[in-house]
């Protein structure tokens, strides 16, 4: 086995943006590499077997170019920069510069991913997009940023939030309350990601004026959305004839994100999902787009990765053990 070296210059980097804090980035590459590491003033030597040695430089560079565009280089880039030199061999660089980001909400808010850049692309090209993968994707949080967005620049007029009010192995008859508060919980999700997003005082008006509204599915039944961003949320838990339902509400200049996760879902009959169902049904209407997003998407903690990867290995593995 070659052991080779390998210096780059950071050529003036502000070191923090691409090591981070304590030097975090850098302790994570040595646990992933079997080579060492070392920044030695305005360079990193990296010295140990040549495979090992160019793809860690080559991940390297390409951090190095993010961060001397300002960009403050956390784990999550790290291990996006990783899985993407060992899957797909796509830049985090390149991403960098053509990421997409809403400048107008409470925070900066950023498409982390590539699956994730494609997301936002297709909610503003089209009218009808079905985002559908694992948790931690980005699926709601995303969606409500457009729409929060839409509603600021007035390309629409109201936001509504829409979620089934589905029982997940616990039962709403056993809860305490009327039935508007038996299913708050189920929309308690869509409520944190709009606090995110927008200040109190302007939600806790905007609900009252009815600019924004956050109902159960059963409630969109009879009613025609028009000038509209409607996001039904958790939509695995819908039937074929609710999808349909709550498809066909939407009205002129009215825009519809449909997200859900068809791995979790809570109903008796989990090959009754509508969001299931419609993928054939739709596949070939223009004007929807339908975006499938992965575990490599997902933003949270590593372990959720990690976690999504395993159940994915023992679906599978269930699978072949019937077949």
């Amino acid at each position: 086995m070659d052991i080779v070296t390998k210096r780059i210059d950071l050529g003036g980097v502000d070191q923090l943006k691409l090591f981070g804090m304590h030097d975090a980035n850098l302790r994570l590459l040595r646990r992933e590499f079997n080579v060492k590491i070392v920044a030695r003033g305005e360079e990193i030597v990296i010295e140990g077997p040549e495979q090992d040695v160019e793809r860690l430089g080559s991940i390297i560079e390409d951090l190095l170019v993010s961060a001397k565009r300002g960009i403050f280089i956390g784990e999550a880039d790290v291990r996006y920069a990783l899985s993407m030199a060992s899957e797909n061999g796509k830049q985090l660089a390149s991403f960098h510069e053509n990421r997409l980001e809403y400048h107008d909400l409470r925070k900066v808010i950023r498409a982390k991913t590539h699956g994730q850049q494609e997301y936002v692309k297709a909610m503003r090209a089209y009218d009808i997009v079905f985002a559908i993968g694992p948790a931690g994707t980005g699926k709601t949080y995303l969606a409500m940023a457009q729409a929060v967005s839409s509603l600021k620049r007035r390309d629409v007029d109201r936001i509504l939030l829409v979620r089934p009010a589905v029982e997940a192995g616990e039962s709403l008859g056993f809860l305490p309350g009327d039935y508007t508060e038996k299913v708050g919980p189920y929309l308690r999700p869509l409520y944190d990601a709009l606090y995110e997003m927008m200040p109190a005082e302007k939600i806790r008006k905007s609900l009252e004026m009815g600019i924004i509204e956050v109902a159960p599915l059963a409630y969109m039944r009879g009613r025609t959305l028009n000038n509209s961003f409607v996001i039904l949320d958790e939509a695995q838990n819908t039937t074929l004839d609710q999808m349909k339902m709550f498809l066909t509400r939407l009205g002129f200049n009215s825009k519809a994100v449909i997200t859900g996760d068809v791995t979790q879902i809570d109903l008796a009959r989990k090959e009754e999902s509508g969001l299931v169902l419609i993928q054939s049904v739709l596949k070939r209407v223009q004007g929807i787009k339908f975006i499938y997003l992965t575990g490599q998407d997902v933003v949270r903690h590593r372990l959720v990765q990690e976690i999504i990867r395993a159940f994915d290995k023992y679906e599978d593995e269930k699978r072949k053990g019937k077949s």
